[in-house]
């Protein structure tokens, strides 16, 4: 289908209008007018173009050390970032900002949005936790701080989430141990996530696996440790009844708890194993 003669003059004009803008940001990248560049920033940033913003709040920061609008200056850089998703560089930008302007009226925004960033830097569960366990640390830091602040809904909420995220990252890497048969690794594991997350949503999943690696270490051990070994798994498995009387575990847990108990009156009973 032809083009209409109005298409391609508003095409025309698009293009010239942007390539004048254009132009326009390229003759600022280059001006040494400090107050003009810095107007320019503030304008590109309330219109939402965080990257021309951020590109020259970048030139300008080391220009405007000791004026009033060095403050300003310096979190709507870090903000540009954010802005964009590099978490990374608005998390260390804020807290450079908190840092030196720590009576700032962005103060408090600026240290929310630090943990904010790593908050959002965090990686899924899967992976290493390193990041989530600062983020975690920062929010903490936060509400010391601000205990009234107005974002302190949504920074608790934010800890929430990354405390899931630990207790997922805990519970599937005991529960891992288990699916391997590394059955010590996954019974002292799965102490930990118990001790760590008592009100978790798998405590119940957790406290069964426990009993059955427990139980089958018991089984794969020389005899001189077997005793011992079933005994903790008798003591696991009266924890679980106690805690979860109704579970659909039960008969599994009943019949690891028989066999526990048979044979520790059977090493009892075997001259060897009192022996050793």
């Amino acid at each position: 289908m032809p083009i209409s003669r109005l298409t391609v003059l508003f095409l025309l004009v698009s293009t010239l209008l942007l390539g004048s803008c254009a132009s326009g940001y390229q003759r600022l990248l280059k001006s040494t007018d400090v107050n003009k560049k810095y107007e320019a920033a503030i304008k590109y940033y309330d219109k939402g173009d965080f990257f021309r913003a951020g590109t020259l709040l970048e030139d300008l920061i080391p220009l405007l050390k000791g004026r009033p609008e060095a403050e300003k200056a310096q979190f709507y850089f870090a903000n540009t970032n954010y802005k964009q998703r590099n978490y990374v560089l608005s998390a260390f930008h804020f807290k450079t900002f908190a840092s030196t302007y720590p009576n700032s009226q962005y103060a408090e925004e600026a240290s929310f949005l630090h943990a904010k960033s790593l908050f959002m830097d965090s990686p899924s569960f899967e992976l290493d936790q390193t990041n989530t366990i600062s983020a975690l640390e920062s929010i903490q830091d936060f509400l010391n701080r601000y205990p009234q602040s107005k974002f302190k809904a949504e920074t608790e909420n934010m800890a929430q989430e990354l405390q899931k995220k630990l207790e997922n990252k805990a519970f599937e890497s005991a529960r891992l141990y288990y699916q391997l048969r590394y059955n010590q690794a996954a019974v002292v594991a799965l102490t930990n996530f118990q001790q760590q997350f008592p009100a978790s949503a798998y405590a119940e999943q957790a406290a069964f696996l426990r009993l059955t690696a427990q139980y089958a270490w018991a089984q794969e051990s020389i005899e001189s440790k077997q005793r011992e070994r079933f005994q903790e798994a008798v003591s696991f498995y009266q924890q679980f009844i106690d805690a979860y009387p109704q579970s659909k575990n039960l008969k599994a847990a009943q019949d690891m708890y028989d066999v526990s108990q048979a044979q520790i009156a059977k090493l009892k009973a075997t001259p060897t194993a009192a022996a050793n």
